[in-house]
């Protein structure tokens, strides 16, 4: 296989071409308290669903930044991560 800027990016060890997969643990969880924060809207619990979104986000994209099976996953792990704590600065 040659090795272009495509390759480097998108394929994996493998040579597989991987821009997304089935979501990790962190990223369900981040899914699940994300939509039960719609239903629990104010309150303690929607605190607590806040922060066990932000934390499991943040989990994820920590992981694609170091552990990512290609440049995108990891530069999406970067965009994600930078992201999350920009919107905290505000």
């Amino acid at each position: 296989m040659e090795n272009t800027f495509f390759n480097q990016v998108f394929r994996d060890r493998n040579g597989k071409i991987v821009m997304a997969q089935m979501p990790n643990l962190p990223l369900i969880v981040w899914i699940a308290a994300s939509l039960l924060k719609l239903i629990f809207s104010t309150g303690r619990l929607n605190m607590g669903l806040e922060l066990i979104a932000f934390g499991t986000l943040f989990t994820w994209a920590w992981e694609e930044l170091f552990q990512g099976v290609n440049y995108f996953r990891r530069t999406l792990g970067l965009i994600v991560l930078v992201g999350l704590v920009a919107s905290k600065i505000q």
